[in-house]
């Protein structure tokens, strides 16, 4: 990412490269006209007799190495903690005589930062992930305002600003695949049907430049889904629709084997009832976890 502060842009990089050896200008001079230091201009000049145009470009500001980094096996160690007791890094830090910061560090790298992302029986990391690339994209639409030309009111203020311009908006249009996480998007005008319809054709052909076939597309309830142009671009290129349940935060979580509540001995005709805490069997007779509903009634809890 550039810098908002930095003097030098890649263009700029090269214009003082340039007025050093095709111009031959002195380095202080270049330096001087770019607003940068002679040490600066110096490193530039360097970067582009070593590397050429590619030297030029940001790089990122991660070191090579890391002496002072846990290594590989302590980490597992850490990870190895983590899904066996699943506590937090403070009580990590005094059984396994780490700092509790490091230990930190160690479970945000792996991903194992948050307690609820870990199953409650095994311990094991929950990842919602589908099998193979293609096999569910999610699409959805991003509204975004438009700025007008010379910033917009946290520049100018809202006083300053003319009350009768309308800019509009842009929509950001985009598909993910659910196994990959690769990702197309366009902005677009609108989010009518028929430029849906146009992006999924568009996307779809995209992904199948890269080996993709779609089987599923998942989307809200918007109208523009619904359309009939929409559906017909998913029986064009053969895709099941798939839409979010309303009200549900997470329309993508999977309820873990591991989790589900254990069924009960012989056929039944009907659902059961989920038990209250107080009825929960013991690790002994059972494996899973039972979770019971708490919107049902019970007599300490009137719905």
């Amino acid at each position: 990412m550039v810098q908002v502060t930095a003097r030098l842009t890649p263009f700029g990089r090269r214009l003082l490269v340039d007025r050093i050896l095709v111009l031959g200008w002195p380095v202080a001079s270049a330096a001087a006209a770019a607003g940068v230091s002679r040490q600066t201009a110096h490193r530039w000049l360097g970067r582009w007799r070593e590397e050429g145009e590619p030297g030029l470009c940001d790089r990122s500001s991660r070191p090579h190495r890391c002496p002072t980094q846990l290594s590989s096996g302590m980490e597992q160690v850490v990870v190895a903690d983590r899904i066996t007791e699943r506590e937090g890094p403070h009580l990590m830090a005094g059984r396994l005589g780490m700092p509790r910061s490091t230990i930190y560090a160690v479970l945000a790298r792996r991903g194992l930062s948050r307690l609820g992302d870990l199953d409650r029986s095994t311990g094991i990391p929950i990842r919602y992930v589908r099998d193979h690339p293609g096999e569910l994209v999610h699409v959805d639409i991003k509204k975004l305002g438009r700025v007008p030309d010379g910033g917009g009111w946290r520049i100018n203020g809202r006083a300053g600003r003319d009350q009768t311009q309308r800019v509009g908006y842009e929509f950001c249009h985009s598909m993910v695949d659910d196994h990959s996480r690769v990702a197309y998007t366009e902005i677009l005008d609108g989010e009518d049907a028929e430029t849906c319809a146009g992006f999924m054709l568009r996307a779809a052909a995209w992904f199948a430049s890269y080996g993709f076939r779609i089987d599923a597309v998942m989307t809200d309830n918007a109208f523009a889904y619904q359309a009939r142009s929409f559906q017909t671009v998913l029986d064009t290129i053969g895709a099941a629709h798939k839409r979010t349940r309303p009200y549900r935060p997470k329309p993508t979580a999977k309820w873990n084997d591991s989790t589900r509540p254990s069924p009960p001995a012989g056929p039944t005709s009907s659902p059961t009832r989920p038990t209250r805490n107080d009825e929960t069997p013991s690790p002994d007779s059972s494996t899973h976890t039972i979770r019971p509903d708490p919107t049902a009634a019970s007599p300490d809890n009137h719905p």
